[in-house]
This record gives C-alpha cells, sequence and structure tokens, in this order.
C-alpha cells in the first residue's frame, strides 16, 4: 500500500484553554478503516516532556506475535514471554532498537528497553512468517487506531503540530505520513 488517506475531525465541546480532544480516521485509498495505524503528534513549538509507560508484554503464542502493532513512549521496556510450545528467538536490527533475545521458552528474565523513539520490526530466527512492530513515540500525544480506524487523543494543547500517521501496510522502510494540523479549543 502506498498511500494511507487520513481524516481529522476535532470534538467542538472543550472549554476554553483546555486540551481539546482530537480524533483521527486512518483509512486506504479506496477508504476502509486502517486497525493498528499509528497516530502522533509532535508539537510545532518543541518536545515535550515524555513519560515511559509500565511495562509492556508482547507475547508469542501460535507462533505469532500479540499484539501486531504495539506503541509505547521512549524509555518504555517491553517483556516477551513465549506460550508456545516451541522455542522462539526473537530480534530486531531497527535503527531503534537492535536486540537479540535468543532461543528461549517461557519468559526471558529481564525486558527489552526501547530508548529511542523510532519504529521497530520484530522478526523470529526460527519462524520467519512471524513479524510484529513496536513503535517507539517521543510525544505524549499519541495513540493506535482501532479496528474502526480511529485513533483518539484525549488531551493535546491547543496549538500547531505536525500530525505523524504510520501503518505497517505502509512500504517497509517509509516514513509515516505526516501533515501540518491546528487543535483548537
Amino acid at each position: 500500500m502506498s498511500a494511507v488517506r487520513l481524516a481529522l475531525l476535532l470534538a467542538a465541546a472543550t472549554p476554553p484553554g483546555h486540551a481539546a480532544p482530537l480524533n483521527v480516521s486512518v483509512t486506504d485509498a479506496a477508504g476502509k478503516p486502517l486497525a493498528d495505524a499509528v497516530v502522533m503528534l509532535e508539537p510545532a513549538s518543541g518536545k515535550a516532556p515524555v513519560k515511559p509507560l509500565p511495562d509492556v508484554e508482547i507475547s508469542q503464542a501460535r507462533r505469532q506475535f500479540n499484539p501486531r502493532v504495539t506503541l509505547i513512549t521512549v524509555g518504555t521496556r517491553v517483556a516477551f514471554p513465549n506460550f508456545d510450545t516451541v522455542r522462539h528467538h526473537v530480534y530486531s536490527f531497527s535503527k531503534a532498537k537492535t536486540f537479540e533475545i535468543k532461543l528461549y521458552a517461557g519468559v526471558p528474565s529481564e525486558p527489552v528497553l526501547f530508548d529511542k523513539p523510532g519504529i521497530v520490526v520484530l522478526g523470529c530466527n526460527i519462524h520467519d512468517r512471524m513479524a510484529a512492530w513496536v513503535v517507539v513515540a517521543d510525544t505524549p500525544w499519541n495513540a493506535l487506531a482501532g479496528a474502526d480506524g480511529i485513533a483518539r487523543i484525549a488531551d493535546a494543547p491547543a496549538g500547531g503540530y505536525t500530525l505523524s500517521v504510520w501503518h505497517p501496510a505502509l512500504a517497509a522502510g517509509s516514513a509515516p505520513v505526516t501533515r501540518a494540523v491546528q487543535v483548537s479549543t
């Protein structure tokens, strides 16, 4: 897929001076909703502080990663429990995070720390068809689209932003689709 179409819906029921909810509808070129689209708002005025999330899990079961797309913030740790009866070898050679958890069953002793922003592609050296993505955000205003293709960002302050949207159906190595937006209250 080479095109992701964006439709923005701003809620109008926010009192002045408060953060505005933002709903972003992400569809493919045919207008079908795209689940697992990652939406991020980067303030035009510079970076906002980001807090790591509590530890997150990406499990392996039935020889696949679950969830397929995980959205976290910089500094978040991810555990990779293996619930299959076979051993897995989880790895990533992505710029944002390179790591390997060699052949293992059960739960590795330490979660992996994702300390740089970017898109991390996960694979298994034993099962080539296994793939998943970790998107590491360096903005507190981010969301993952549900089955309806809608990502909801509840607390973005009024101002100018760069809206970035990424989906695993974009060509490998593609940058997120971006556009300038204004959030108003």
